[in-house]
Order: C-alpha cells, then structure tokens, then sequence
C-alpha cells in the first residue's frame, strides 16, 4: 500500500512538473562591473507545441552583448539608444543590442536546449538586486511570455507570485 500510495505522488509530481517549468538562466548570480554568460534555459515548448523562436530583451545597463549562433536558428539583433552612456574599453557607449532573437529553428516539446549569449554587467547596476531578462517564446501553436518582474525588483521566479516569471540573476557587489 505504502509503495502505491509513493508511486501514484511521484507520477502526480512529474506530470505537474513540465506545467511548472519556465525559461530560466543557468547562472543564479554574478557582480556588477563583470562579463556574464548568460545561458537561457528552455525546458518545454508552449503547451505541448514546439519553440520556433525565442526572443530577449536586454535590460539597461547589459552592454558588450554577443549572442552565440545556434546550427539550425537564425540569429537577429536589435539595436537601439541606452538610456545613459557607458564605458566600456575605453570608449563611451550610447547604444548597442537591445533584443536577441533566435529563429527559423524546431525545439520539440519534448527536449530541452539553451540559447547563449556573452554579456558585460555594468557598475551602474545595483548590487544585491535581481535583474530581469523578459523572454518571449514563440511556438507552432501558441507563446508564452516570461516577462513579469516583481515591482521592488527584489526576489524572483514563482517566490513573487508569478506563473510567467522573467529570468533573472541576482547582481553581487563588484568583485
């Protein structure tokens, strides 16, 4: 009886657990003033149907942002004006990638993948803050948005209250 009882909980808990899962970032936290892989976890699809696009936005104060290609997806940036100007190298910063979009590519529902990109946290953000990347994700059927911040810019994922939560990292004093 015991062992029915757990089997019947752990197949109840797995086949809850895609309808949980959201796009995540591999790296929980970094420090400002630094470079920052960012590595987007996809775990599912939209409701059973397959991921064919997958867009970022690019919070102010990420400058230096490079996107790895993907074999299969068609990589497009979108360049706009930063709010304030950056340094970077040596020379002033006043725009750079904004958006990061992969496309053209089939991720079934049914596997995982993830989309890079090599970025620079600049000193201008504050520490001990979580810092969001929206995502969008386009499917055959259907898109889920994982956008919702909370209000504070404190905490993350589901601990705020959200089914759609933006990833985020959380920002550690400059090293």
């Amino acid at each position: 009886m015991r062992s029915h009882t757990l089997l019947i909980a752990t197949a109840a808990l797995l086949a809850a657990s895609p309808a949980i899962a959201h796009v995540t970032l591999e790296g929980k936290q970094a420090p400002v003033g630094s470079y920052y892989k960012a590595v987007f976890a996809v775990p599912h699809g939209c409701a059973g149907s397959a991921t064919i696009k997958l867009r970022v936005q690019i919070p102010e104060g990420v400058i230096g942002v490079k996107p790895m290609p993907k074999p299969g997806w068609t990589l497009d940036t979108v360049t706009g004006q930063y709010a304030a100007q950056y340094d970077y190298h040596g020379a002033r910063l006043s725009e750079g990638v904004k958006e990061v979009a992969w496309s053209g590519g089939k991720l079934s529902d049914q596997n995982y993948d993830e989309f890079v990109m090599q970025t620079f946290l600049t000193d201008t953000l504050k520490p001990n803050t979580t810092l969001y990347f929206p995502v969008v994700q386009e499917c055959e059927q259907g898109v889920s948005r994982w956008i919702d911040i909370p209000a504070d810019g404190q905490g993350g994922g589901h601990e705020h209250g959200s089914k759609t939560p933006a990833p985020g990292v959380k920002l550690l004093p400059k090293s």
